[in-house]
């Protein structure tokens, strides 16, 4: 039977990692992300074996959250790949003992080029940790192996101080909802972050009615269009009303002969209505706050109608 206890205790240990770098975050953090943030050129992240893979992670993490970074792996950068560190770099250099070798082979290029180093190390008194511009503790009491030597621990310590950094970092820069959309167009968080203008019913496909059209051509339209509601404008296209399926049915029970009226005389005044750059998942949350199915998308000031959002539509995208 698989050994749950020893499971446990992985977890356990890991976690406990974690949690003691909390502690540590002191001015050296905060210095850290200021470099990061003023960076002119890029954040080049390295480190070897399993420390490159957690490399990868972080430089993915900061590449996505508005910080341009990549991996350079330091074998390969002794190898001719030196090249692409510049002046302006910030490279942040990860080896818990500090003395990996093909990583120390790559200060002297560094120092000489004039790029900033961070060393991310779980040996302050190290050789990586005394010739950085700073070092960041990551040590752990043990790793989570039963041998105490295969990288568990350590590498999940250095994988959470990469994304504190890459949240305070995101955080400082002011980066936005809106921004990380323009960064992730494609998979689950590409739909979840998409506009509305690539969503939405637009031209001939959008149910629009001037405001003195006769009812019976309104239905028309609403029926044409199958979005159970139109759009009520002036003669420059500017936004007055809408009129839904639940108008119809009200202005039916108390005017028989709804068919002889206007559309303003029916449409409902100041509806919701959102810009074409607003993000799919806070349209649907507009229509959920305000129990619609349909919700009107237009441009400019004054408000002209340049399409129409139904509820449908997000759900066909699988986005939430």
């Amino acid at each position: 039977m698989v050994d749950l206890a020893l499971a446990r205790k992985v977890l356990e240990t890991e976690a406990a990692a974690i949690l003691a770098l909390v502690g540590r975050l002191d001015g050296r953090f905060d210095s850290t992300v200021r470099l990061l943030r003023d960076c002119r050129g890029r954040v080049i992240v390295t480190g070897m074996g399993k420390s490159g893979i957690i490399c990868r992670k972080i430089a993915a993490t900061l590449t996505s959250t508005g910080t341009p970074a990549f991996f350079l792996h330091p074998a390969e950068a002794i190898h001719g790949d030196l090249g692409v560190i510049q002046k302006d770099d910030v490279v942040v250099a990860l080896s818990y003992s500090g003395e990996t070798d093909e990583i120390l082979r790559l200060l002297e290029t560094i120092r000489r080029l004039g790029a900033k180093l961070v060393a991310i190390t779980g040996v302050p008194s190290s050789t990586l940790a005394q010739v950085a511009d700073i070092a960041l503790d990551c040590s752990v009491a043990e790793e989570a192996c039963p041998m105490n030597l295969v990288p568990t621990a350590s590498t999940t310590a250095a994988l959470a101080i990469g994304d504190a950094l890459a949240m305070t970092l995101l955080v400082e820069k002011g980066f936005k909802q809106e921004d990380f959309a323009s960064l992730h167009p494609g998979g689950k968080i590409g739909k979840r972050l998409m506009r509305v203008e690539s969503l939405m019913h637009s031209g001939k496909q959008c149910p629009i009615v001037q405001a003195g059209t006769r009812m019976r051509d309104v239905i028309y339209e609403m029926s044409s269009k199958g979005l159970g509601m139109a759009c009520v404008v002036d003669g420059g296209g500017v936004l007055l009303g809408i009129i839904t399926d639940g108008d119809l049915r009200r202005h039916m029970d108390r005017a028989p002969g709804i068919l002889e009226l206007s559309a303003a005389d029916v449409m409902t005044r100041g509806p919701v209505a959102i810009r074409p750059a607003t993000l799919a998942a806070e349209a649907l949350n507009l229509l959920e706050e305000h129990k619609i199915t349909s919700i009107v998308v237009t441009d400019g000031d004054p408000q002209r109608v340049v399409g129409v959002v139904h509820l449908h539509d997000l759900w066909r995208m699988e986005m939430f």
